[in-house]
């Protein structure tokens, strides 16, 4: 395989690992590993939040250089784990060139369904309700703004939709589906519907992934993640205020 193809495989399995949350000094040891697969060339690899840069330079030859520009990421641990196992066997010889390539790609497709996925979104408030206190009814009622942060989620990414807006009206969402059943059980505890609802929203891996980055001297990638973290939690917490506002600004208009 010419160097060409093995900076395009070192930047496929790092984009995979970034998009599925790594860190970003294990993205880059990934690619480094893969990249020294060259032989005696000089190889480096700069990955920051949103991009990927390697470099395979080849004495008396020209140097290849491979960028890739990295738009959407989340969180998915197993297909770290899978990108890991992949280049570890290709580095120990297990694995030919071409059959890593092929793995890494189907990697690089959806796991799951979208079915699957909106399952999860509402199973997930539903399993944090007993979490924060919690009954039956804020479990089912954590289930309702389940399907309603699966149903704008769905729609969300269908029309593209930026994740700072989506992420605001996916708040909003759960917040005026939380105030209406409040207003249909008053026994029902808001707040603890509100917060389970949200937690699918919530930028944990992200502030943890900033933490890790910036301790190990990532700088502009640790505060790159800690920004995400901040705007992600920001348009959550925006749009939970405006829904709960129009809902009672409604409500006490008598539209309710």
């Amino acid at each position: 395989m010419d160097d060409k193809s093995i900076a395009n495989m070192a930047v496929l399995a790092g984009e995979i690992m970034l998009r599925s949350g790594a860190e970003t000094y294990r993205v880059e040891d990934t690619i480094k590993h893969i990249l020294d697969t060259a032989g005696t060339a000089e190889t480096e690899s700069l990955v920051m939040l949103t991009g990927i840069i390697v470099t395979i330079d080849r004495p008396g030859q020209e140097a290849v250089t491979v960028m890739r520009r990295v738009h959407e990421r989340g969180t998915n641990m197993h297909r770290i784990v899978e990108v890991n196992e992949i280049s570890r066997k290709y580095c120990a010889g297990e694995l030919s060139a071409e059959e890593t390539w092929e793995k890494l790609k189907r990697i690089k497709g959806k796991q799951y369904t979208v079915w699957m996925y909106n399952l999860s979104t509402i199973l997930v408030p539903a399993g944090f309700a007993p979490l924060f206190g919690g009954g039956l009814r804020e479990i089912f009622a954590a289930g309702g703004a389940g399907i309603v942060l699966a149903v704008l989620m769905t729609i969300g990414k269908r029309v593209k939709t930026g994740a700072f807006i989506l992420n605001i009206l996916c708040a909003a969402g759960i917040a005026v589906a939380a105030v209406l059943l409040k207003l249909w059980n008053p026994l029902l505890n808001m707040d603890t519907v509100i917060i389970s609802g949200i937690m699918p929203l919530v930028p944990g891996v992200a502030i943890t992934n900033a933490i890790r980055d910036t301790l190990r001297g990532d700088y502009i990638s640790g505060g790159a993640r800690a920004l995400e973290a901040f705007v992600t939690a920001a348009a959550v917490a925006i749009g939970v205020g405006v829904g709960m506002a129009l809902t009672t600004v409604f409500w006490q208009g008598g539209g309710l």
